[in-house]
């Protein structure tokens, strides 16, 4: 190409920032979904705080001030489709629109072999980790159409890229968020609606320490990781931040695995 035709490159860093846009991010009162809401304040976002509690969310929400972002906690049960309802309307109506959804409300509280997991804790696994992503996905993908577009990033697992052995239902469900991602991407595209996902691998939270701390189970799950630590919170963060901005303008339909090699095995 000759110069007179070379096409002069966009700044680039300017495109991660998030000035004037709204987000929300469930169950963001601790974990990775503190540090998602802490990154996109810090970028620019104004951040909607979900906890269970009102006072839960209250707590994330000053974390989020703290790094210098501004920040609105809203409590709800998102495994509820009229709790569900509630946050993205709420958020509307304060702050004008909804230009990010981040559904990152999930648990894993079975470690257990398949044969002994029961009803009960298959349900409980699915209403937290699939059944509210779906929700939030129709709740927040209905209000963008109108809008005319927006951002989407749905918070899965490397076990929904790969087995985990005693967590069945874990693995089902974030398997699931895959495919919701993918669905819904293609169909939302024409809107302008990005849909994407980030898969984490093992990160030091308070869901995942005590497996984590385990003197043979966590041994092995590090020498599993390729880069033989857990993460932290933060360095999953920066993938979200990543997605939800312009930066990734090209990008929907993709699972990011932030998982310390992990899936490449």
């Amino acid at each position: 190409m000759s110069p007179s035709n070379a096409v002069s490159p966009s700044p680039v860093l300017p495109r991660f920032r998030l000035d004037g846009k709204v987000a929300v991010v469930t169950g963001s009162s601790r974990g990775i979904g503190l540090a998602i809401a802490a990154a996109l304040g810090e970028a620019g976002a104004t951040v909607v705080v979900n906890g269970r509690s009102a006072e839960s969310a209250a707590a994330g929400a000053e974390t989020v001030r703290a790094v210098g972002g501004t920040a609105h906690p809203i409590g709800a049960d998102v495994t509820r489709a009229e709790e569900m309802e509630r946050l993205i309307a709420e958020t509307a109506e304060r702050f004008g629109g909804l230009d990010l959804m981040v559904n990152n409300a999930g648990v894993s509280e079975f470690y257990k072999r398949a044969e002994a997991v029961t009803e009960a804790d298959w349900d409980a696994v699915m209403a937290s980790n699939l059944k509210s992503v779906f929700l939030g996905c129709s709740a927040a993908g209905r209000r963008m159409k109108e809008q005319g577009g927006g951002v989407i990033i749905n918070v899965t697992s490397i076990g929904g890229l790969s087995v985990l052995p005693r967590l069945l239902a874990y693995c089902a469900a974030k398997a699931g968020i895959v495919q919701v991602t993918r669905v819904l991407a293609v169909e939302w595209a024409q809107y302008g609606i990005r849909v994407n996902a980030i898969a984490p691998g093992w990160v030091e939270t308070d869901m995942a320490r005590g497996l984590l701390q385990h003197p043979v189970f966590g041994a092995q799950l590090m020498q599993r990781t390729p880069m033989n630590r857990a993460a932290q919170p933060d360095e999953i963060a920066g993938a979200a931040v990543y997605l939800a901005s312009e930066a990734a303008s090209f990008v929907t339909g993709h699972t990011l695995a932030v998982d310390g090699g992990w899936t490449a095995l």
